[in-house]
């Protein structure tokens, strides 16, 4: 079994898919879009297969506030393959003027990472 994809609800469909295109190296779909419900998405692909779904319907944020609250997601994690492409992507980041929520670093268990947040406030740890 593998993790497919993972989908995440934004409210700046064309500006999350700019963000995820230029630092996470991902090609994109052509944009869907349902008419009957007013939907729009996009999935962007890793080479590997893996895939983050960008989704997006104006009513979504009424929608969801009216869900009960929930725990879920915390972040996922991107791996780029070497602690030096690490720090060189945090500090793309960081000058392009995003938030790097954790500064690169050994975890207490093991892992060389990151944490930043995308436009959305979605955090994304940056790992080797």
């Amino acid at each position: 079994m593998r993790i497919e994809h993972l989908a995440l609800w934004v409210s700046d469909l064309e500006k999350m898919k700019a963000f995820y295109l230029k630092y996470f190296e991902l090609e994109s779909n052509k944009k869907y879009f349902n008419p009957k419900k007013d939907f729009s998405s996009y999935f962007l692909s890793f080479a590997h297969g893996a895939r983050i779904e960008l989704m997006h319907r104006p009513d979504i944020a009424s929608i969801l506030a009216e869900a009960h609250p929930k725990l879920g997601l915390a972040h996922f994690a991107i791996s780029l393959g070497s602690k030096e492409k690490v720090d060189i992507l945090t500090e793309t980041i960081r000058k392009d003027g995003y938030t790097v929520v954790g500064a690169p670093r050994t975890t207490g268990d093991g892992y060389y990472e990151s944490v930043i947040s995308d436009p959305e406030g979605n955090l994304i740890e940056i790992t080797v």
